[in-house]
Order: C-alpha cells, then structure tokens, then sequence
C-alpha cells in the first residue's frame, strides 16, 4: 500500500493532477506498473468533466519511472473499450 501511496504522490507532484482512483496495479521484474485515473479538465454538469487514465512504472525502489496517458473519456460515458463498439 506505501508503494501505491508515494507512486500518486510524485505522479501529482510532477504532473499536477490530483489522481482520483487506482483502477489496477500489478507487480513487474522492474517494479509496478499502476493504471490511475486522474481529472483533467472540469465541466459543469460534472459528468461532462475529462477523465484520463495513465500507466506509471514504479521502479523497485518505490520512485517514478515513467508515465503516458492510455486514454482520455467524458465522466458520464461508460467504456467501451473491447466491446468493438464506439
């Protein structure tokens, strides 16, 4: 848990986004890799707002190894991600 808790942390510091939720985490022979939710861009009404999801690497030290943005949604969409539809 002190793992995830310092990969949000230097993720926020460094790219100013506060993440919402961790969607999936898993351990790697270099480390973790997290998949974490974070706001992007607020709108009203709120499920209007741009969500994005990003994979961290986490080295086996517990630091920031890198990031990328994996995808971008609106709050009130569902995924459809492996379903074949749009």
């Amino acid at each position: 848990m002190e793992v995830l808790r310092q990969a949000r942390d230097q993720f926020a510091e460094l790219t100013g986004l506060t993440v919402e939720s961790v969607s999936s985490f898993g351990q790697t022979e270099a480390g973790w890799t997290l998949e974490v939710e974070v706001l992007e861009l607020e709108r009203v009404p709120d499920t209007m707002s741009l969500l994005a999801s990003y994979q961290v690497e986490i080295d086996s030290q517990g630091q920031l190894a890198g990031y990328r943005r994996v995808r971008r949604y609106e709050r009130g969409r569902a995924d459809v991600r492996g379903s074949g539809g749009r």
